[in-house]
This record gives structure tokens, C-alpha cells and sequence, in this order.
């Protein structure tokens, strides 16, 4: 039976496939007569200036489309799925696992745990490296799908059993050797768990994986997020202000002597500890190439230094006698700078009002302070009757999957009809933010 994912959607305008004739609807069944496992496949076997395409049409018709084009030209065909593969599934029981602290009655698709190094290619996603067939591994080196991102957690590979609870495991060192090997680049991350993980096991961890360098580029740390949801899970304790404090003193040693021996910091930690540690945040250089951005390290600082070169840039374009009143929501962890940088605004465009909102997260709890985990109902539930003048701000981050929708399946529409005001959905860039709080056009 076809795998769904190779249904295609949609034919690209002036396309070679539109000139064959391909539709919508209609499923690719082979290329030069060898099937497509996924997108990987697909790419690799398009790349030549002749090609046969296997089709059979929406009407169940099988025909071959000969295609004569210019080496690596693009055909045209979008199909079902991005992946045109089904995505491997988790088959750890994580003690850290965020999707085991989801409440029930959430829609089908955040229950889904990935753990497919495709999509750790594709869109930033971290592999445990536990779930892979030495076919998977062979697939990864033979297309060079690099860098990709593994979930290392710990090197000390008895607790990495424990802690992903698969005997599996403790194979992580030797598949980075044939990854590495072959020449794969990887970034790493450590899921930090308070008494498990830190301490002594974590400089092992780090010092294990500073040895694969310069195939693993970067190692991040970033602390177990806890929801309010933990019934019957395995217990934990939350990183507070000293402990943070050790874990940035520890961490800020290895990178002084990978600075030194490496030419890089190699290891770097997300923004949380040092907003726990009520420590200023590091300067953007200290980030490097903001390897590890996605994953929440450097996220403030860029903002603040983009910010602030856009206030610079956009000075003479700033409103200096039209009155206005908007308003920003947040989560807890960026409430603080948020505000700094309005505040900077306003001292320019002193008739213009910005009131700036901390939404707290009672969906997931007190632990939970990034803004991309808020919920609908809480931002609906918390600016009710609020002071929001003429329109509202709100990050990007809160949005899943290109959609307009948050975790909780409410939509932004939804949420301009409870508080009766329009909504802005702000890019995570400084210079998006400078001018989406101003309502200028963002300079291309």
C-alpha cells in the first residue's frame, strides 16, 4: 500500500510537473523505478538531467513521466507530508519527558513524541540516538544529513539508561563515533535534572562530549521544565537561585578552558538559569554563532542587542506628537527585559503609552515561565478588563505550527473577540518588536 505521504497537494506554478500534467491528488510511486523511502530519496534521485517518474493518478491510472531538465532543477511537486515518511516515534520513557506532564484532553498531535533524526536535520528537532537501526544511521551518513541535534543527557551510561529507561542507551557513545566518523556534525544538549544528572556526572558529560570535537560543535544545558502535572511521575526538584548560581560557576569553567584549548566555549546554558540566578545575562558575543539559539540559549540577549540597534536605526521614524496606548503580553521569563526596552521607548516617543503585561501560567504552573508554553485561556483570563489602547502584542512563540493557533487549541481570533481589541503576533527579532510597538514598517 502507498504511504500517504507520498500524495501530492500541490504543483508549483510554471512548474515541470504542471507542464506533464501532474495533479493533485495524484501519488508518486517511484522514481527512475526505485521507491521513496522519504524526502531524503526523493531529493537524491531527482538530482539528474533525465528522470522517470512512477504516478498514478487520482482515477487509480499508472503511467511513467519522462522528464529531461537541467541538473538538480526542482520538479515542482509538493507533497503531503514534508517528510513523504512517517516519523519515528520515542520509544524512551523519559523521567524528564515534557509530553508525560501534558494534561489530558489536549489535541492528539502534542501527545506525539518524535525521535527521528530526519527532522532533527530538517527542523532543529533533538534524537536520543536509543531508536535507530544501523539502516537509519547508514541512511544518515549517506545523504550527510548535518549537523544534527542529540539529546545526550549524561555520558555516564548505566544513569542515561535510567533516565531515558531503555536499555539502549548506553550505545550513545559509540553511534557519535560513527557519526563523527563519517564526518556528521552534531549539537548536543543535557536535559538538567536537580540530583540526578548535575554536579560531578554533569563535568563528566561535558568533558566526554568536548572530546568529539569538532564533529559535536556545541553542547547546551538547559533545566528540566515541570509542569503541574507530575501525578504518579518520577519525582524532581526545581533549580533554584543558589543552585542555579553552581550551575553557572560550573559551567563558566569548562568554557574558560575550552576557550583556551578549543578556540570555542563549546558548552553554553539557556537563558533561565541566569533569570533564576538573577544574574545579568551574557553578552551576545559570549554566544558565539548562537549554535544552540533555538533551544532557548542567547534568546534575551539577541533580543536586547537587536532592540536596541533598532531604536538607533528607526529613530527619525519614531511618532513624536501622535498619542497612543498598546500593549505587550509576556511570559514571566522575558517580563523584566520586556519592560526595560519599553521603557526605552517611551523616554523617546514620550506620548506614546506602552503598558507591558506578565501573563503567569496557570495552564502548566508556577515553573513554567517562557512565553512560547501560554495558554489562550490565560492571556484571555489575565488582560480581561486591562487597560490595551489600540492593539495587543504577542511573541510568535505562541503559535504551533504555522498555524494561528496556541496549546490550547484557542486561536488569536478568539482571543482579539474575548478582549475586543486587534492582535499583533510579533516576530522573535528586536527589530520586529521596535516596530510592531511603534507601528512602523519594518525596513527590509
Amino acid at each position: 500500500m502507498e504511504l500517504k505521504q507520498n500524495v501530492i497537494i500541490k504543483i508549483e506554478k510554471d512548474s515541470i510537473a504542471e507542464e506533464l500534467g501532474i495533479e493533485a491528488g495524484d501519488i508518486l510511486l517511484a522514481v527512475n523505478g526505485q521507491s521513496v523511502k522519504d524526502v531524503f530519496d526523493y531529493r537524491y534521485l531527482i538530482q539528474d538531467e533525465y528522470v522517470e517518474l512512477t504516478i498514478r493518478t487520482i482515477n487509480g491510472e499508472e503511467y511513467i513521466a519522462e522528464i529531461e531538465k537541467e541538473e538538480h532543477e526542482d520538479i515542482g511537486i509538493i507533497f503531503e507530508s514534508g517528510l513523504m515518511d512517517n516519523a519515528k516515534s520515542c520509544k524512551n520513557k523519559c523521567i524528564f519527558c515534557f509530553i508525560d506532564q501534558l494534561p489530558k484532553g489536549m489535541r492528539k498531535s502534542l501527545y506525539f513524541k518524535d525521535d527521528d533524526s530526519r527532522l532533527s536535520f530538517l527542523q532543529g528537532n533533538y534524537v536520543t540516538l536509543t531508536n535507530m537501526s544501523e539502516e537509519d544511521i547508514n541512511h544518515i551518513i549517506f545523504y550527510h544529513l548535518s549537523p544534527i541535534n542529540v539529546s545526550i543527557h549524561t555520558t555516564d551510561l548505566e544513569l542515561r539508561k535510567k533516565m531515558l529507561k531503555n536499555p539502549r542507551a548506553d550505545k550513545v557513545l559509540d553511534v557519535m563515533k560513527t557519526l563523527a566518523n563519517a564526518g556528521i556534525e552534531m549539537n548536543l544538549q543535557v536535559v538538567l535534572c536537580r540530583g540526578i544528572n548535575d554536579g560531578k556526572i554533569l563535568d563528566k558529560t561535558i568533558e566526554d562530549c568536548a572530546a568529539f570535537f569538532p564533529h559535536a560543535k556545541s553542547m547546551s544545558v538547559v533545566p528540566i521544565g515541570l509542569t503541574k502535572y507530575r501525578e504518579n511521575l518520577y519525582t524532581m526538584i526545581p533549580f533554584d537561585k543558589q543552585e542555579s548560581k553552581k550551575v553557572i560557576a560550573q559551567v563558566e569553567y569548562w568554557q574558560k578552558k575550552f576557550k583556551k584549548n578549543l578556540g570555542t566555549s563549546f558548552v553554553f546554558l539557556s537563558d533561565e538559569f541566569y533569570l533564576k540566578a538573577e544574574y545579568p545575562l551574557p553578552d551576545c558575543a559570549d554566544y558565539e554563532d548562537f549554535t544552540q539559539y533555538e533551544n532557548g540559549v542567547g534568546m534575551l540577549s539577541l533580543l536586547k542587542q537587536e532592540f536596541e540597534q533598532a531604536l538607533k536605526k528607526y529613530q527619525y521614524q519614531f511618532p513624536k506628537q501622535k498619542q497612543n496606548i498598546v500593549s505587550v503580553a509576556t511570559g514571566e521569563a522575558a517580563y523584566d527585559l520586556i519592560q526595560k526596552l519599553c521603557n526605552k521607548v517611551m523616554k523617546y516617543c514620550t506620548m506614546w503609552k506602552i503598558n507591558v503585561y506578565k501573563i503567569h501560567n496557570d495552564f502548566f504552573g508556577d515553573e513554567i515561565t517562557v512565553s512560547g508554553l501560554l495558554t489562550g485561556q490565560d492571556i484571555i483570563k489575565q488582560l480581561t478588563g486591562k487597560e490595551l489602547g489600540s492593539y495587543l502584542l504577542l511573541p510568535e512563540s505562541l503559535l504551533r505550527n504555522d498555524t494561528t493557533m496556541l496549546l490550547d487549541d484557542i486561536e488569536i481570533e478568539d482571543i482579539e473577540k474575548a478582549l475586543n481589541i486587534p492582535i499583533k503576533i510579533t516576530k522573535n527579532t528586536g527589530e520586529t518588536l521596535l516596530c510592531n510597538l511603534l507601528d512602523l514598517e519594518e525596513n527590509k
